[in-house]
């Protein structure tokens, strides 16, 4: 039976819009012209003049033939055109894919490819693995290449595209008409995660989830008007986290920084009166262990946001020496980055270092904006006890959970199951709904924030003509928080040593993928030949490792 209150009330274009956080530029804007919008070296922009060059942007691409759905990639670091590109790519209708800096040419192909890009904007930094990549390509289609300039970058780069990036915009129209998206619904970014295969998996975001992400980043942090938010973490990771967007709604100022380095960001935090910024424990030990005097006179009461492994007493107590409110959070790239939060409490105050450790090593409760998130048997689909003891899966449910996975209907379809994102981490909850995770079931390693599949570095020691079986575990790190452990059973005879594994790793995998450890012996088995990464993990966690 149809209710009094569906009767003659159609939605229509004067009570319904979809949600888009490009609506956040828009309305920053109209109402602070002239607030600063982004700060680079000697670069003050306002956020009149950001809204202008990304309208700027979206008009030039639509005149290059690019427009709704089609792939718009981009290799930057946390630079203006990086915080451009996050507006004026998805105003032109396409979807914006930050690619990240620190993959090889190979994996950068195959993104190209699966991803269909059309167009490709290229920092002087990483030109030169991206001519690499565009070598490698497999589609013959044309793929339009834009070069940045940056005053800021002082090494040698040879352009490799038809048109700069200021030359490029400067043919669009800064009054250009942009539209909503017809549907929320509608793809706005696609991220590529490397997950538990060799080939990454293509997670697509709607407007919806991004904008939902955004607000919740505001409401979790209370992040005030006019926040000054340093980039130290990569815009290319679950875009920023949503932080772009999140910035915009708030009026805020981008205080952009080209590379990680602890001097350049308590410069920063000094120069710009920074209020708050985000990175995985890499960044924050990078700053907690500086030395004092490289400390001196930065602001009181400086935000920070972590996620990936739990914070120790160690990085909270230097934290707060520091003057610093840490806020530990967690998610997956298929959740928009942070999703949940453990969110503190004013009692926690009282407790003794380590006890507000323990607290804090929770990956907490859902964000405001996500409708649900539990830790559940992945067999029955029901809530583990809240006992603290019994482990389930974390799962998650509402706006902010990708579309899914580009090309991939049937890892979509698992991952959904249930009607449930299933996160592959293993956790318990407790009694005040707090959970904190236990295992990873995808054999994930997390190194500086960065996802390193274990088969995909073990697909390459099988490579080697002299392993005979390989398996590759995280080893913890104070730096990296964890690393690749290379656990390498050789042929008979093989007289190989690990710096020639090394080697052999840097020939086929980015950098930060490379065993940082090797250990050479035969590897514990089931009696089905099952290599046992359990005992793996013990043995990456206390023995000594060769350091390579």
């Amino acid at each position: 039976m149809t209710s009094i209150y569906d009767q003659d009330l159609p939605r229509n274009e004067a009570n319904f819009a979809p949600i888009s956080p490009l609506s956040f530029i828009e309305r920053t804007a109209e109402v602070y012209p002239d607030r600063l919008a982004i700060v680079h070296g000697g670069l003050r922009q306002t956020w009149a003049q950001t809204y202008a060059r990304t309208r700027q942007l979206a008009s030039a691409l639509q005149k290059a033939g690019i427009g709704k759905n089609d792939t718009v990639a981009v290799m930057l670091p946390n630079t203006p055109p990086m915080v451009e590109a996050h507006f004026g790519v998805p105003m032109a209708g396409a979807v914006l894919n930050a690619l990240n800096t620190r993959l090889d040419p190979e994996a950068i192909a195959f993104m190209l490819d699966h991803g269909e890009a059309k167009a490709v904007i290229v920092d002087p930094e990483f030109a030169g693995t991206m001519a690499k990549a565009l070598k490698l390509r497999t589609r013959t289609d044309p793929l339009l290449v834009i070069d940045v300039q940056d005053t800021l970058f002082t090494g040698e780069s040879q352009p490799i595209g038809s048109t700069t990036y200021e030359a490029f915009i400067a043919g669009g129209d800064p009054a250009f008409a942009w539209q909503l998206p017809g549907d929320e619904w509608d793809a706005i970014a696609l991220n590529y995660t490397s997950g538990t295969t060799g080939n990454p998996k293509g997670v697509v975001y709607h407007h919806r989830g991004a904008a939902m992400n955004a607000i919740s980043n505001v409401l979790e942090w209370d992040m005030p008007k006019h926040a000054v938010y340093l980039w130290t973490l990569p815009m290319f990771h679950c875009n920023g986290w949503c932080f772009p967007w999140t910035v915009a709604a708030r009026a805020g100022v981008n205080v952009c920084l080209r590379r990680v380095e602890a001097q350049a960001i308590f410069d920063l935090m000094r120069e710009h009166r920074v209020t708050h910024y985000c990175g995985a424990p890499i960044v924050q030990g990078l700053l907690v262990n500086a030395p004092a005097a490289m400390k001196a006179g930065i602001p009181a009461g400086i935000k920070a946001m972590v996620a990936g492994a739990a914070p120790p007493a160690s990085m909270i107590e230097g934290m707060e020496q520091m003057g610093f409110d840490l806020t530990h959070v967690y998610g997956l790239t298929e959740v928009y980055g942070p999703a949940t939060v453990c969110a503190k409490h004013d009692s926690w105050n009282q407790l003794d270092i380590g006890e507000r450790a323990r607290l804090n090593a929770r990956q907490g409760v859902r964000y405001h904006l996500e409708r649900d998130v539990r830790v559940l048997n992945p067999e029955t689909m029901q809530p583990v006890p809240l006992d603290g003891e019994t482990m389930g899966e974390i799962m998650f449910k509402g706006n902010i959970a990708m579309k899914g996975y580009l090309k991939n209907p049937k890892a979509t379809q698992e991952v959904f199951a249930g009607g449930w994102f299933h996160s592959g981490d293993l956790a318990v909850q407790y009694a005040d709904g707090y959970f904190k995770i236990k295992d990873r079931s995808k054999d994930i390693i997390i190194s500086g924030g960065e996802n390193i599949s274990s088969i995909e570095v073990e697909d390459v020691l099988y490579r080697h003509p002299d392993v005979l079986a390989a398996a590759v575990v995280a080893r913890p790190d104070p730096k990296w928080g964890e690393t690749p452990c290379a656990f390498v059973e050789l042929k008979f005879g093989a007289h190989t040593t690990p710096e020639d594994i090394v080697k052999h790793c840097k020939q086929h995998l980015a950098g930060f993928k490379v065993p940082r450890f090797v250990v050479f012996g035969e590897l514990p088995k089931t009696s089905t030949g099952k290599i046992q990464k359990f005992e793996l993990r013990k043995q990456a966690g206390s023995a000594s490792a060769i350091d390579v």
